[in-house]
């Protein structure tokens, strides 16, 4: 039996990670679950920009965190002693796109056992001594504060900048149809969820017994919350999620 699967990250994202399950063999969907829109202020977006070769390391937190501050760039480029660093090969890849060399970016090893902010700081910890350095946090509204907590704690000056922020889903009426026909049909299809907030907005829905694919074990913890079940950890990139559908 065919199941499909049922992408669930951000608008901008989905279209490249069809392209590639496609490639793979994999029949899936979109059915974006969070909206991402500029930052309320852009005001902070711009004086980073203007700061940034000044700054010895600018976190992303995401690939929205890339895009959205990208697109305030007004031509302006990477300058060549600051770092990006970010938790998963869709923010490198969207670096390296945005002309960020590939030795200025930190990112988890590629055995790391997940794709997160401590595996991260395994990686930047030892670079340098981060005491005085300044250091910029790129996110949406919110989020979890884990690394810069330890980069304050190691000295390093940390500033926060909000990019963009998320909104609850605003699905058009092929993706309603998309929805009504995964709640008619669970056994049909399974879900890939790369956000705990992903999986709040669909909170009202019958979904004991649907099956997930989650990119880390905090996401896995509020699928099954949720009902979902079973739920599958897989690395937030198209191989990976493969083999894990398979493994459904």
């Amino acid at each position: 039996m065919t199941v499909q699967l049922i992408v669930t990250r951000p608008r901008a994202q989905c279209a490249a990670w069809l392209a590639r399950l496609a490639a793979l063999g994999v029949d899936a969907a979109a059915l974006p679950l969070i909206e991402i829109l500029p930052a309320r202020d852009a005001g902070p977006v711009h004086a980073a920009w203007t700061g940034l070769p000044d700054t010895d390391l600018a976190v992303f937190v995401s690939p929205n965190a890339v895009e959205q501050f990208f697109a305030r760039a007004e031509g302006a480029g990477w300058p060549p002693g600051t770092l990006a660093a970010c938790v998963g090969p869709g923010s490198a890849q969207a670096l390296l796109e945005h002309g960020v060399p590939a030795d200025r970016i930190v990112q988890p090893a590629a055995d790391a056992a997940s794709l997160d902010s401590e595996h991260l700081w395994a990686r930047l910890e030892p670079r340098r001594d981060w005491a005085g350095a300044r250091v910029l946090v790129l996110r949406g509204d919110g989020g979890r504060e884990w690394l810069a907590e330890r980069l304050a704690q190691a000295g390093a000056q940390v500033q926060a900048v909000t990019v963009y922020h998320r909104t609850g889903p605003r699905l058009d009426a092929a993706e309603q149809a998309l929805l009504a026909r995964v709640q008619a049909d669970p056994a049909g299809h399974a879900w890939l969820f790369s956000s705990a907030e992903a999986v709040g907005h669909l909170q009202g829905l019958a979904l004991a017994g649907q099956r997930a694919i989650a990119t880390h074990p905090r996401i896995a913890e509020a699928a099954r919350a949720a009902g979902f079940a079973p739920v599958v950890l897989a690395r937030p990139d198209p191989e990976a999620v493969t083999r894990a559908l398979k493994g459904l």
